[in-house]
């Protein structure tokens, strides 16, 4: 998946599609499985970047990669409390209203109110915070401000970021990354999670899921939840049933913004350990090293050969995914160095211009605006320590055929940038003027179809990978291993 935050415009309607359709039940009622943050922000739930705090991911020790939330000794310790488990204050307590106070009120001089009333504890409250608390408020001292990605930053970038005439802000959509090298199914002792062989996706068996929630704090997303009235963990499924059967999913389906996008990539299993064993400042590359090119002959033969089917390998080739991930290196995981090999990336924004006032007209100064990289809006050292585990030549490579795709259009459809400076800008990035339009245009101008390239779901495989099918048939059928039922 990728994610083009040059194009979100924060309208959380992929977040309310997502509610809507998975966590409308009870104990879901604090679970937003697709969120839409503020940055510089302390996100949802609150300041879950710090992993001091709640230990999320994987940590490189002596060598070998290893959780930093439990392990065999510390698991069993901490399996009635688990210190770094995010508390309802780092999330908010679900509340709704009185409302019979409204609909049943006596007629009388005074307008009537619904008091606000815990959905846990069924008693009232005042409501402090909520699941998008700090929309907007990108110069909050109280949110802004302690966004851990402004870890160091100088006191000039801090300064300039929260000037009020340059006040700077983006938004950050989240979903679970179905990584590559979950935590989260690493740390769960009885076995309840687990990555689909067939695509990817990660699921909570909840026949299995015993409720022990370690898969909670090793989730350095905080995208697994903890069901208080089924006593089951809970996650994003990335809309599984509707893959299956060729659609795409609820929050890409409903973006208005078009920023997403849905592909298939190919990748070698045996590099995932050695890929996450590399160096902070190397894991993006190594990242990118593991996803293997679908044109490749020798790749095809031995995907071929590993059971994928020619028409998911078809879809690889199409993938929108692999060309801004792999092939003009455009898109970046979020925080790497939590070393899961996240499935979702993200284009980093290119924020607008500031404008300034010139005798009482707004003036707009093109050479700041399509300017190099080094003279963004936004700190670039920001955007690494989000993207690139700190490492700002990644972010500046993927702002590089950015700008020379911005100044080419600029410079074909106005006519104000001299070609000296759109040939500079190509040369910068190793681009040509062919590539341009491709980034143009799967940015830009894109269909659906070739936004979502979902291969067909081959159920008959998969229900093979993990036993006879002719075992299920006459009963069940070939689709499932088990008869559906409800709790």
């Amino acid at each position: 998946m990728v994610f083009h935050l040059d194009k979100c415009i924060g309208c959380h309607t992929c977040s309310l599609a997502c509610k809507n359709l998975w966590t409308d039940r009870g104990g879901t009622d604090y679970m937003w499985w697709n969120n839409v943050e503020t940055r510089p922000g302390t996100g949802y739930p609150v300041l879950w970047e710090d992993q001091e705090k709640f230990k999320g991911g994987w940590e490189l020790k002596n060598g070998h990669l290893r959780l930093r939330s439990t392990g065999k000794a510390s698991g069993l310790l901490n399996i009635f409390h688990n210190p770094n488990m995010p508390t309802m204050d780092d999330y908010y307590e679900p509340w709704t209203y009185e409302y019979s106070n409204l609909f049943n009120a006596p007629a009388g001089d005074d307008q009537p109110t619904a008091r606000p009333i815990s959905k846990v504890t069924g008693k009232y409250i005042d409501i402090k915070s909520g699941p998008n608390w700090d929309d907007d408020l990108s110069g909050s001292p109280i949110y802004a401000e302690n966004d851990p990605n402004l870890a160091g930053l100088s006191d000039d970038d801090r300064k300039f970021m929260f000037q009020v005439e340059r006040l700077v802000f983006f938004y950050l959509p989240r979903i679970c990354n179905h990584c590559l090298n979950p935590a989260c199914v690493a740390a769960c002792p009885s076995g309840a999670l687990y990555k689909r062989g067939e695509d990817g996706i990660v699921l909570v068996d909840q026949n299995v899921c015993r409720g022990w929630r370690h898969c909670v704090p090793a989730c350095p997303y905080k995208k697994v939840f903890y069901n208080y009235k089924t006593g089951k963990s809970e996650k994003c499924i990335l809309c599984y049933p509707k893959l299956e059967s060729g659609q795409a999913q609820s929050c890409f389906h409903t973006c208005v913004g078009r920023i997403r996008y849905t592909g298939v990539l190919l990748y070698d299993a045996g590099k995932i350990e050695s890929a996450m064993s590399v160096p902070d400042k190397d894991l993006v590359k190594s990242m990118r090293d593991a996803i293997l090119d679908p044109n490749n002959i020798e790749v095809i033969q031995a995907a071929k050969k590993s059971g994928v089917h020619d028409s998911t390998i078809e879809s690889a080739r199409k993938s929108p995914v692999y060309k801004f991930v792999k092939d003009w290196n455009m898109a970046l995981p979020l925080h790497p160095e939590a070393r899961t090999f996240p499935m979702l990336f993200y284009v980093p924004p290119i924020l607008p211009v500031v404008a300034g006032m010139n005798n009482g007209n707004v003036a707009l100064d093109l050479k700041e605006f399509f300017s190099t990289t080094d003279k963004a809006r936004i700190p670039t050292q920001f955007l690494a320590n989000m993207f690139s585990a700190g490492n700002s030549g990644e972010v500046l490579g993927a702002y590089r055929p950015m700008y020379a795709a911005r100044l080419l259009k600029r410079f074909q459809s106005v006519g104000d940038i001299p070609r000296a400076d759109v040939d500079e800008a190509l040369k910068h990035a190793g681009i040509d003027e062919k590539t341009c339009e491709q980034i143009y245009y799967l940015t830009a101008l894109a269909k659906f179809d070739e936004r979502m390239v979902i291969p067909p779901m081959h159920r008959e495989e998969a229900v093979a990978a993990t036993g006879d099918p002719l075992d299920a048939k006459g009963s069940t059928g070939l689709g499932f291993t088990r008869r559906p039922g409800r709790e």
